[in-house]
C-alpha cells in the first residue's frame, strides 16, 4: 500500500515495538483515507491499517502490535480523533532542566505510538540567539542544529514541533544580566514601546522559528502582572494595562508577520484587566474594549489546570470565542510543585476540561508540563498524564482500563507503580482525592532539621511510617519499569530518606526539651549518620537520572540543595555533640517556639519556593 511517508517512522519504531520488516512476516496493507482516522483489521494472517493523518498511522500501528502481542487473532478496531492538535509542552527553562536531544527523540517515539501530533519545548531562554550572547548563557540552551534535528525526527511521525517562547514577561533569567537593563520594565518584564525591545524580540522570534517547519509560534505574554508599573510608569506616567498590551501586541505582531508566522499567546492578560483581576471569571462578559484590544491574527490559549466543574471550562471557552478566533485549550499535568505527581488532580481536571472541548468542538489542546521552582519531578514521570491526553482524544467517554493498558504498552512501564507515586504528597490526614496543592514531600526534603519551618504543621501526622511503607512498596518497582527503572530508583531513595527525615526535627526537639541526653547521643551517633547515608544515595540516583535525561546545566542547583541537606545533617550532629560535651550551654534553635507556617494550621499547600522552605534568613539577596 501507500507506505512511503511512514516507512522511516516504522523503521525508527521497530526496536521499541519489537517488530522488524521483511518479506516472510505478516502482510500489512496500508491505505490512506481522508474519511477514516484509524481502522485496524487483522485476521490472523494479514493486517490492514487505514489512516487519515500521518500521526494516526503510528497510533494504529501500536494498536495492531499491542493486539497481536495479546494473542488476538480477529481484530477490528476503529477510532475517531476529536482533536486536530494534541500533545505536550515541556518546560525546559523555569526549573533549569533542559531535556537532552536524544531524550526528546525518545519521547517523540512514545508520543507517536500514543497517537499525538504536537510537541512544544517551552523556552524562556533555552535556545541559542547568536545576536544575544547573554541570552541563555550557561543555561543549557539548544543550538539551532539540535532544534532542526529534533524537528526532522518529529516530522517522520507526523508530529509538529512548535516553538514556544516569551516576548513580554517570565524573563527573569534573561533580564538579570546588565546587558538588558535598557529593555527592562522590572526584573522579569520587557519595557514596552522601546525600539531596542523590539530589536531584541525580533532576534528571539527569528532564531526560535527558523529551525522548524511549522509556521506556528507560541509567543507567551502571560502573567505580566506589573506591566506599566516600572520603567514604563517612570517614562510615560500611568497607562492602563489594556492599552499597553495593545501597543505591545501590534508591534510584536508586525514582527511575526514579517516572518510569515502564525502566533498564539496565553490569554490571561486580557482577563485580568477587568472584573476582580483574576483570570477565571466564567460568568462575566468580556468588555468590548478588551476584545477590541486584541489584533486580528492572534490565537488565544486558555490555560486552566484547576477546575473540577464543567461549567467553568465551558463558559471560559465561550468567553474566548467572543474574541473572534477559535481558542486553544491548555490543561496541565500536575507535576510542578515538587517531587510527587498529583494524579487525582490531573485526571479529574483533564477529563472535565477535555469533555467540554469535545462537546464544544474545540479541536486544539495542549498538555502543559511545567518545571516551577526546581523540577524535582523528572520529565518522563509525565508520560502517564500525556497518555491521558492521548486517550481522551480517541474516545467519546474515557475508559480508564484502556488507559492503563495503553500506557503500559506505549511506555513499557507499570501503571500502578506510576500511580503509587502520588502517595509522596497524599499523606495521612488528606482526603482520598487530593485536589489541593499540598506538597509535603518537597518541603520535608529541603527544610532544615534544626529550624524546621513546617514542623508544627506536620506535628501529630505519622509521616515517618507513611514514607517507610511507601519505600517498601517502591522497592520492587526499580526493576520492572524498563526505561523508567532509574526513575523508581530515585523515588525509592526519596521515600527511604523521608522515612527518617520527615519527623527528625520534631523528634530531636522532643528529646532535647525532655532532657533525654541518651536519645540525643543516639541521634548524633546513629540516626543522623544513617540519614546522611540515605540522602547521599538519593543524590547519587538523582544525579545518574539527570545526566541520562537532561543537559548537565541545572544539576548545580540540585547539588547545592542536596549539599545543603548533607552539610546541615553533619552540623546537627556536631552541634548536638557540642551540647552533650558541655561546649554549648543550650541548643538555641530547638528552644525557639515553632509557629505555624504563614499562620496556616495543618499541612501547608504550595510551599514551592526553596528559599522560603530552607531558612527564614536571606539566602542570596537581590536574586
Amino acid at each position: 500500500g501507500s507506505y512511503t511517508e511512514v516507512l522511516a517512522g516504522i523503521q525508527a519504531l521497530s526496536e521499541d515495538l519489537g517488530i522488524s520488516l521483511g518479506q516472510s512476516g505478516t502482510e500489512l496493507c496500508i491505505a490512506q483515507d481522508d474519511g477514516c482516522d484509524i481502522r485496524v483489521t487483522f485476521d490472523g494472517k494479514s493486517a490492514k491499517i487505514t489512516y487519515n493523518k500521518k500521526h494516526h498511522f503510528f497510533r494504529a500501528l501500536g494498536l495492531l502490535v499491542e493486539a497481536v502481542k495479546d494473542g488476538k487473532k480477529d481484530i477490528d478496531i476503529e477510532e475517531k480523533c476529536h482533536f486536530t492538535m494534541n500533545g505536550p509542552m515541556f518546560d525546559v527553562s523555569q526549573g533549569s532542566a533542559v531535556i537532552a536531544k536524544d531524550e526528546v527523540k525518545k519521547t517523540i517515539r512514545t508520543l507517536a505510538v500514543m497517537g499525538l501530533n504536537m510537541l512544544m519545548l517551552y523556552c524562556e531562554d533555552s535556545f541559542d540567539v547568536k545576536a544575544q550572547p547573554y541570552f541563555g548563557y550557561m543555561r543549557g540552551r539548544y543550538t539551532k542544529e539540535e532544534m532542526r534535528e529534533m524537528d526532522d525526527y518529529a516530522d517522520m511521525f507526523g508530529i509538529e514541533m512548535i516553538p514556544c517562547i516569551q516576548t513580554l514577561a517570565h524573563l527573569i533569567d534573561v533580564l538579570k544580566w546588565a546587558e538588558f537593563n535598557d529593555i527592562k520594565e522590572d526584573d522579569e518584564c520587557l519595557f514596552v514601546g522601546e525600539e531596542k525591545t523590539y530589536k531584541f524580540i525580533e532576534d528571539l522570534i527569528r532564531e526560535a522559528s527558523e529551525p522548524f517547519r511549522t509556521k506556528k509560534i507560541h509567543i507567551g505574554m502571560d502573567e505580566a502582572f506589573r506591566l506599566g508599573r516600572g520603567s514604563y510608569l517612570t517614562k510615560h506616567g500611568y497607562v492602563s494595562g489594556t492599552e499597553i498590551m495593545k501597543i505591545h501586541l501590534e508591534k510584536v505582531l508586525a514582527i511575526v508577520k514579517k516572518y510569515g508566522l502564525e502566533p498564539m499567546i496565553w490569554s490571561d492578560m486580557f482577563f485580568v484587566q477587568f472584573g476582580d483581576h483574576t483570570y477565571f471569571q466564567p460568568d462575566e462578559k468580556v468588555p468590548q474594549s478588551v476584545i477590541d484590544s486584541v489584533p486580528d491574527g492572534i490565537r488565544l490559549v486558555y490555560w486552566d489546570y484547576y477546575h473540577h466543574d464543567t461549567h467553568t471550562y465551558e463558559n471560559m471557552l465561550l468567553n474566548h470565542r467572543a474574541f473572534g478566533s477559535e481558542p486553544i485549550f491548555a490543561g496541565g499535568i500536575w507535576t510542578w510543585i515538587g517531587y510527587g505527581p498529583h494524579w487525582e488532580q490531573t485526571f479529574d481536571t483533564t477529563d472535565k476540561a477535555l469533555s467540554v472541548c469535545k462537546k464544544l468542538g474545540v479541536r486544539e489542546v495542549i498538555a502543559t508540563v511545567w518545571g516551577d521552582n526546581g523540577t524535582e519531578c523528572p520529565y518522563h514521570m509525565n508520560l502517564l498524564g500525556i497518555q491521558l491526553f492521548a486517550e481522551e482524544a480517541y474516545c467519546d467517554e474515557m475508559d480508564f482500563e484502556k488507559l492503563k493498558k495503553r500506557f503500559e504498552f506505549c511506555t513499557g512501564a507499570k501503571y500502578d507503580d506510576f500511580y503509587l507515586l502520588e502517595d509522596f504528597d497524599r499523606v495521612p490526614t488528606l482526603p482520598e482525592k487530593n485536589y489541593g496543592s499540598q506538597n509535603p514531600s518537597k518541603y520535608l526534603m529541603w527544610q532544615d532539621i534544626m529550624t524546621g519551618l513546617l514542623d508544627r504543621n506536620i506535628d501529630g501526622i505519622a509521616l515517618d511510617e507513611h514514607y517507610r511503607t511507601l519505600a517498601e512498596k517502591l522497592r520492587p518497582a526499580m526493576t520492572r519499569n524498563g526505561d523508567c527503572n532509574d526513575l523508581f530508583e530515585m523515588y525509592y531513595n526519596l521515600a527511604n530518606s523521608l522515612a527518617m527525615k520527615a519527623e527528625m526535627g520534631l523528634r530531636i526537639t522532643r528529646a532535647y526539651k525532655a532532657g533525654d541526653k541518651a536519645a540525643l547521643k543516639n541521634f548524633a551517633a546513629v540516626e543522623l549518620p544513617e540519614l546522611r547515608h540515605r540522602v547521599a544515595a538519593l543524590r547519587a540516583s538523582h544525579m545518574k537520572l539527570w545526566f541520562k535525561r537532561y543537559k548537565a546545566f541545572g544539576w548545580d542547583i540540585f547539588d547545592m540543595r542536596y549539599g545543603s541537606v548533607l552539610t546541615r545533617i553533619d552540623s546537627a550532629a556536631e552541634e548536638i555533640n557540642m551540647y552533650l560535651e558541655g561546649k554549648l550551654e543550650r541548643l538555641e534553635e530547638l528552644e525557639e517556639e515553632r509557629l505555624n507556617y504563614n499562620s496556616h494550621e495543618g499541612l501547608y499547600e504550595y510551599a514551592n519556593y526553596y528559599g522560603r522552605i530552607v531558612s527564614p534568613s536571606r539566602i542570596a539577596p537581590y536574586c
